[in-house]
């Protein structure tokens, strides 16, 4: 009966993370700590508290839950990629051009002014990119194809392959080639601690760098749901199905969320099929990483949580195994 329930049942430690530049951020209940290799090579960790409430009701409420942590992760991603990235510039003298427009405008408040604006011209871009294009190359194909369900079906496919088109593509730029090897070095260290294992830079570097509970296949699953919720939307009107698909963001987010929650935390076959494309989309976005990086992730687990604590707790007897 006890190995049943282990095989239902994943162990779940609560931590959850985010490659940065040159670094690792971990998350855990409500403190975060991002850790970052310097230029001249030594590794600088701080730890925050969120700025929200982790234990809110709209935190706990199923699907509404999904599209709050949604908002949360894209302002904390955010914010902490421009931290992260003033350690790459801290060996530059003197501000680019746009830097000093932006102190000469906004003053203190240049930089959240900045983050900000580059937060809204994302999520456009995304909009654009994974929404619009796609369902204008639909409309125009509509004249040609009177099959509404065909339609609706190509609009599907373009959206698919435009987003994997530029999950591919942008990791062929060096930086991002080294965000992904943090990322997997991120994963690693999760999985790592979920197995039982002693977080060292040996036991880490032979886990996987793949989980169920990734911010890629989070994305993933939104562009799937997103595309099986347009077949039961239908109007006349170009401007309402174009509403429509603007509101079902939240919507997909939520159920997304839920998604992901339960197939980090259960096991079962049907579970394995939903996280599988994800995983599969993972060989692109996580990289294999020097030990170097694996440190900077440990670092950023160790500050936020007590990973032997949690084996003493979860998994008793695991020191007599462990060398």
């Amino acid at each position: 009966m006890a190995e049943s329930n282990a095989k239902k049942n994943r162990i779940y430690s609560g931590i959850g993370g985010q490659a940065v530049l040159e670094g690792v951020m971990m998350k855990n209940k409500d403190n975060y700590a991002v850790a970052v290799r310097k230029p001249d090579g030594t590794v600088h960790v701080e730890k925050k508290k969120l700025s929200y409430d982790t234990k809110s009701l709209s935190r706990r409420i199923p699907f509404v839950r999904g599209i709050v942590n949604f908002i949360d992760s894209l302002s904390l991603g955010m914010d902490i990629l421009s931290y992260s990235s003033n350690f790459m510039d801290e060996a530059e003298e003197e501000d680019g051009v746009l830097d000093k427009l932006f102190k000469k405008l906004f003053g203190k408040h240049a930089e959240s002014i900045a983050m900000g604006l580059t937060m809204v011209s994302s999520i456009l871009i995304a909009v654009l990119l994974f929404m619009f294009i796609p369902y204008a190359a639909s409309e125009l194909l509509s004249r040609y194809i009177k099959n509404e369900i065909a339609v609706l079906l190509i609009e599907g496919a373009l959206r698919l392959s435009v987003f994997l088109i530029y999950v591919a593509a942008i990791a062929l730029a060096k930086d991002i080639k080294r965000l992904y090897q943090y990322h997997g070095a991120e994963h690693k260290c999760i999985n790592c601690i979920e197995q039982g294992k002693s977080l060292d830079v040996k036991n880490v570097r032979e886990s996987s760098r793949y989980h169920k509970r990734c911010g890629t296949s989070f994305m993933l699953l939104i562009v799937v749901i997103s595309i099986i919720l347009c077949f039961f939307i239908r109007s006349d009107s170009r401007l309402v199905m174009m509403a429509y698909r603007l509101l079902l963001i939240p919507v997909v987010a939520g159920i997304a969320y839920e998604i992901l929650r339960l197939a980090g935390t259960r096991e079962s076959m049907i579970l394995d099929i939903i996280s599988a494309p994800g995983l599969c989309l993972q060989r692109i976005t996580t990289k294999e990483q020097d030990d170097e990086m694996i440190e900077v992730a440990i670092a950023s687990v160790e500050a936020v949580f007590d990973w032997r604590e949690f084996k003493a707790e979860n998994f008793p007897g695991s020191e007599r195994s462990d060398p």
